[in-house]
């Protein structure tokens, strides 16, 4: 299917306090993303630390996105894991809860091959009747969605696209030649956002869009205009930010940056760390040269 979604999707952060999910701040977010003009919003993705939540802290950030902004903003849930079954149960809950949609990474660490990948992604769409989007990111899972399989997923009615995030831009320019038309295509790294929207993308899954939604949604305005040469402005105006928003592993530095920004989202939990002093000096510099004013 196509059509789900376009324009800014951001996989945001979770805001942590106390050892728990700061919902009120995580309101406060999700507000911000639609003052920005974001289209969408990822929870419970990498960017959110799924990884390190309990169900029921999942349950409580599911309920703030649906409880408050359902119908205000597209909320999609994060819903991959490296058993089918899992995540099958996972994407069945989030839709009983009210998501829009869900976006399930590839199952992660145990390396299916290619008929796996797909009999995986089958699973989950079968199970429930809202769309799902494949999410490609290779460097942490060890797995990478080729092309021909890409195809193959394509023609599941509710398999409404994939979150691009392997690198590889001429892998990703042949599954675009594959499956345009049947199904979507997202960028999932920031800095190829242009080059993945020249090729049909239908939108962004985005991590610099948790602090810089308006820049991020006038780089997708001004390609779907044809403003080729301002959206490259664009683009290379915000690329020194996606830089210092990657030198350490996502999300250290983007909850450094929402805490820099004036929001209180805590710090990542472990095994991951707090952002160094010196990259959060890097980071700070370019928050500002971005137009963000820094409270801290």
């Amino acid at each position: 299917m196509t059509g789900f979604c376009s324009g800014i999707i951001t996989a945001l952060a979770t805001p942590f306090k106390n050892g728990g999910v700061n919902t009120y701040e995580l309101a406060k977010m999700i507000e911000y993303q639609i003052e920005g003009g974001a289209d969408g919003i990822v929870i419970l993705g990498t960017t959110g630390e799924a990884s390190t939540m309990t169900e029921q802290e999942k349950a409580e950030v599911i309920a703030t996105a649906v409880g408050n902004f359902k119908n205000k903003i597209k909320i999609i849930v994060g819903t991959g894991c490296n058993d089918t079954r899992r995540a099958v149960c996972a994407s069945v809950n989030a839709e009983a809860l009210g998501a829009d949609g869900i976006i399930a990474v590839t199952p992660y660490y145990n390396k299916c091959t290619q008929r796996g990948i797909y009999e995986y992604y089958k699973a989950i769409c079968g199970a429930v009747s809202v769309p799902v989007i494949a999410y490609n990111v290779p460097a942490r899972t060890a797995v990478n969605i080729l092309p021909d399989t890409a195809e193959r997923l394509a023609d599941i009615p509710n398999l409404a696209g994939i979150k691009e995030a392997s690198g590889d831009m001429p892998q990703a320019v042949e599954t675009m030649r594959r499956i345009r038309g049947k199904t979507d295509m997202f960028s999932g790294e920031d800095c190829l956002n242009l080059p993945i929207l020249s090729i049909g993308g239908a939108g962004l899954i985005s991590v610099v869009s948790n602090v810089a939604p308006s820049l991020s949604k006038r780089i997708f305005t001004l390609v779907k205009e044809n403003r080729l040469e301002e959206a490259n402005e664009a683009q290379d105006f915000l690329l020194p930010l996606i830089s210092a928003l990657f030198s350490e592993v996502n999300p250290i530095p983007v909850k450094a940056a929402y805490n820099m920004i004036g929001f209180d989202v805590g710090l990542p939990r472990p095994p991951l760390t707090e952002l160094t002093d010196m990259n959060k000096a890097i980071l700070r510099k370019q928050l500002q040269k971005a137009g963000l004013t820094c409270v801290c």
